[in-house]
């Protein structure tokens, strides 16, 4: 990422000339200056990475809120600018709580803020923003649906939906996380998707042979756990796992696949934390479509079919900040990637990304 961005720098922020009635006209792009960081604990270097590649190479500094169970991450990062030859003070890394974010937006040094976290710290960074008039981008949580149709491959789909649920212990905003599919496969695919959950080797993380390890903390197993219990009395049907793993030490939770939560449970609408699949069928792709964007998340969606006509309405109608066909959703620098609805608003990585920090300033001479 950092390569693409040093690569391409030059191109993305180039004066561009228009012709209009003037004798010369054209848009420059300039840095904002310093723009604050709160990122989180999940993927502690390359979510900071993403925001610091671009808005570095557009010529801002950035200041870093880390995570606070994430501190030695934060100083490490500041370590590798400073060894890399950036000038003293162009990435720093704070030390603070929460609690002192505010004064740090609030200081006229401070031109704009991102975060990547919570819908609630989202929430909180962008009233404290925009109170001061300043920009946000937020990268928010998700609950992206995994829709499969009759003509997808079952194997392929069956692979890839086990892995993009279960990245980073499912502790990942753009894990799929609702798994939609159409009756007529339904029995196929979920004999295959069940029997690869129980499959999973759960266990210490550091063993080339374990598929799935603990979740960061004791609150957060306990609140998936929760999650899980709720679903079950509102209606919802366990087809495997639903409990806290106590037989290794650690917080780990066994691999769980819950079927067809109803609208009225509490937790229909709920993202889940963890290695907690959800798993709905439905008749067809209209109520597939309909299904998935029933979410007030918008991150990302992968859609498994092989007919064209297909694929267009999915690319169409999905109501998400990205779409990935006969894919998992991942991040790639040379894409932009971000959400809508409660999933957040601005982009990272590609080129809209080195561009939420600058001023796009108008030129025009006669």
């Amino acid at each position: 990422m950092c390569d693409f961005y040093a690569e391409h720098a030059i191109e993305f922020l180039a004066d561009e000339f228009v012709a209009t009635d003037a004798s010369q006209s054209w848009v420059k792009y300039q840095p904002l200056g310093a723009i604050l960081a709160v990122m989180p604990w999940n993927f502690p270097f390359w979510q900071v990475f993403r925001f610091a590649a671009p808005a570095l190479m557009a010529g801002n500094v950035a200041l870093l809120k880390h995570a606070s169970n994430v501190p030695q991450c934060a100083l490490a990062i500041e370590s590798i600018f400073a060894a890399a030859g950036f000038p003293e003070g162009v990435f720093q890394t704070l030390l603070i709580a929460a609690s002192q974010v505010k004064s740090v937006v609030d200081a006229p040094q401070v031109k704009a803020a991102t975060l990547t976290g919570s819908e609630p710290a989202g929430v909180s960074l962008a009233q404290t923003a925009g109170a001061a008039l300043k920009k946000t981008v937020l990268e928010l949580g998700g609950s992206d649906p995994f829709i499969v149709t009759p003509s997808a491959d079952l194997e392929e789909a069956v692979a890839v939906g086990v892995k993009a649920r279960l990245l980073n212990n499912g502790q990942s905003c753009i894990a799929a996380k609702r798994f939609i599919v159409v009756d007529s496969i339904a029995e196929a695919f979920t004999a295959k998707f069940v029997q690869a959950f129980r499959n999973l080797n759960v266990g210490d993380p550091m063993e080339q042979t374990t598929d799935l390890g603990p979740l960061a903390t004791l609150d957060i197993r306990d609140q998936l756990h929760a999650q899980v219990q709720v679903s079950m009395a509102g209606g919802a049907e366990l087809l495997t796992g639903g409990h806290p793993k106590t037989d290794v030490p650690g917080n780990f939770y066994e691999p769980t696949i819950l079927k067809n939560i109803p609208e009225s449970c509490a937790t229909y609408r709920d993202e889940f934390f963890g290695p907690v699949a959800l798993l709905f069928t439905v008749p067809d792709i209209n109520a597939a479509i309909a299904l998935a964007n029933d979410s007030p998340f918008g991150l990302g969606a992968s859609a498994w079919t092989n007919e064209p006509h297909e694929r267009d309405r999915f690319i169409v109608e999905l109501e998400a900040g990205a779409v990935f066909i006969n894919g998992m959703v991942k991040s790639d620098p040379r894409l932009p990637f971000g959400g809508i609805k409660h999933s957040g608003y601005g982009r990272e990585l590609g080129r809209p990304g080195i561009l939420e920090f600058v001023n796009v300033k108008t030129v025009w001479i006669k």
